[in-house]
């Protein structure tokens, strides 16, 4: 019978000789954080009950591991550091979809193109570089970890082609690659001219929208009415995704789709009568202060652009007049000539609406972020 299969190893050609061997015998892979506190680690292992673990000693079986389907390839944490563990099963349909119809809307040539894993493979942005690397027969080199002069020099021995996270981009001269995949957080607001920007989660498999459009095979709404009909074309609401990349189960059997296929994704977007998705963040990041709706993520691209401005995360804070008010927790792009309050509240009236400048700035050194980049808001104080 199929088992799960943990593969506790660094980035590597060794871990993805173990992803091969395992698919090769019909198992699934969970692939674990090798960054990770040994305690999450371990629980994430009882959690998610691999029958098999493959670290830098060997082998391990474990007892109590529990079986996967006969299709599984992966399973793939969603949250191994704050509540509970969540493993994404996705099955060989579903990363052969999302590998097929990513090499076709970049047109890759696996005679001419390599691509580069950079990020961590325990999560889905780094990980599908590697499985689409296999599934597709395109050369792959998979570096220990991100390193933005590594990144360069690969370019100039002949990697074409690099899936990267914001913050990574803003440190790398990315002008040798043919293309550059950017997901896991809002996108700088100015973009090199080889970059395409993706929307997509572990639940779809890797990014499902490029550059606003869905990949083929893909489809994309904005919410449903009483009746399930999909709401005009313009209207702002939550994202729903629907396609052969997308997730079978989560480990403990729950499917989170609706009728007909949909994925609820928890993100508030617009879908134009084009087809073009706008995605504005999470909804339970809405921001509301004085009555008024603020997503963090536009306001967070204004003030990317602001010449004082290293990084930025804007979120909240309550407040009596208000309820909520919006803040910005900036770090200076030069420490002795910090942005004011000011100078960012008009960068944004003037460009969004008064309502979403921000009411406070905290000026810090470095903005919490997961291990895949995404910032944590919970981690602003």
């Amino acid at each position: 019978m199929p088992e799960l299969v943990a593969l506790d190893l660094p980035p590597g050609q060794g871990f993805v000789d173990a992803l091969r061997c395992a698919w090769d015998e019909g198992n699934a892979v969970l692939p674990l954080d090798h960054r990770l506190a040994r305690p999450v680690v371990e629980r994430l292992v009882r959690v998610l009950a691999p029958g098999v673990v493959v670290d830098a000693d060997g082998i391990h079986r474990r007892a109590g591991g529990l079986p996967t389907g006969p299709d599984d390839a992966l399973v793939v944490a969603t949250s191994g550091t704050t509540g509970s563990p969540k493993g994404v099963v996705l099955t060989h349909d579903a990363v052969r979809a999302s590998a097929v119809a990513t090499s076709a809307r970049l047109a890759v040539d696996p005679g001419r193109d390599r691509w580069l894993a950079c990020l961590p493979l325990a999560h889905i942005g780094g990980l599908s570089v590697v499985t689409r690397s296999l599934v597709t027969g395109t050369p792959c080199t998979v570096l220990g970890r991100f390193d933005a002069a590594e990144v360069e020099r690969q370019a100039r021995l002949g990697a074409t082609l690099v899936s990267l996270v914001a913050t990574a981009l803003r440190r790398t001269d990315v002008a040798a690659y043919r293309a550059v995949l950017l997901g896991g957080a809002a996108p700088p607001d100015v973009l090199p001219p080889n970059v395409v920007t993706t929307y997509g989660m572990t639940e779809t498999g890797s990014g499902i929208v490029y550059d606003g459009r869905p990949l083929d095979g893909a489809e994309v709404r904005i919410g449903a009415d009483a009746e399930g009909a999909a709401v005009p074309a313009g209207t702002t609401g939550e994202v729903l995704v629907r396609g052969p990349m997308l997730l079978r189960a989560y480990r403990d059997g729950t499917d989170p789709r609706l009728v007909g296929g949909w994925y609820p994704t928890g993100d508030g977007g617009r879908l134009e009568a084009d087809g073009t998705l706008t995605v504005f963040g999470r909804i339970a990041e809405v921001i509301v202060t004085g009555g008024e709706k603020v997503w963090p993520v536009p306001v967070e691209q204004l003030l990317a652009g602001h010449p004082g401005v290293g990084e930025v995360a804007v979120w909240k804070r309550p407040d009596a007049e208000w309820g909520e008010r919006v803040v910005a927790w900036v770090v200076p792009a030069d420490e002795g000539m910090p942005p004011t309050l000011d100078g960012l509240r008009a960068v944004v009236a003037d460009q969004l609406a008064p309502w979403a400048a921000p009411q406070e700035l905290v000026l810090v050194a470095a903005l919490p972020r997961t291990p895949s980049g995404k910032v944590r808001r919970a981690g602003l104080s």
